[in-house]
């Protein structure tokens, strides 16, 4: 299955043009569900503006993109608003842009510039990730070894899920699927075959970019 670019948690911006002033919110969306919830939350964090526009692309196929103008004029915010997410290639990612006019009109052409750019602005600040197929794994190894495997697996970019400490320490790792037998035979390399490995699924995990 194909990899997809997202957005990890929250990113706000802000910006006045004309006296108006936008707040431009995203987030990461896992399907039309929370897309939804997402954007019902923002209007109750700002229930005074004028509108609360949105985008969003629920999936991570773009089988679900959709938008709204809230109010203003039809084109002008959510169609342009959602563009600029498709241009970036983004899924599973939502956007609202809550505006509070200020009592200057922006015309059809200034409102598309002001959405669209307080949404190219947002983005440019938000943290992405690349969720890639990867395996779950659970390694065993001794206390000796844990600070050669730390570092192992920072150079690798393999993601710690968890750890515990008994008898020995164990890590839940995310490995990428397409690294996955190279990471292996490099671990038991580099601690002499002293690790123990027990793979418990596959899924999509989102890695840092």
């Amino acid at each position: 299955m194909n990899c997809y670019l997202s957005l990890s948690g929250e990113c706000q911006t802000s910006k006045i043009i004309e006296k108006s002033k936008f707040i431009a919110t995203s987030r990461h969306v896992c399907g039309e569900e929370e897309a939804k919830a997402f954007i019902s939350e923002i209007r109750s964090r700002y229930p005074d503006a004028t509108h609360n526009c949105y985008a969003y692309v629920a999936d991570s196929l773009g089988n679900f993109p959709r938008f709204s103008d809230d109010g203003e004029p039809q084109g002008t915010a959510g169609m342009p608003m959602l563009e600029v997410l498709k241009a970036q290639k983004l899924f599973e990612a939502a956007i609202v842009v809550t505006r509070y006019f200020g009592g200057i009109k922006l015309g059809a052409g200034g409102l598309v510039r002001a959405y669209s750019g307080a949404v190219a602005e947002n983005l440019s600040k938000a943290q992405r990730v690349m969720y890639e197929p990867c395996v779950r794994g659970v390694y065993g190894l001794s206390y000796p070894d844990i600070d050669a495997a730390l570092r192992y697996f920072s150079e690798r970019n393999a993601q710690v899920l968890n750890s515990e400490y008994a008898s020995g320490a164990q890590f839940t790792l995310a490995v990428k699927k397409r690294e996955e037998e190279e990471f292996d035979a490099g671990l038991k390399n580099a601690l002499n075959g002293r690790v123990s490995i027990k793979k418990e699924r596959e899924y999509f995990h989102p890695f840092p970019i």
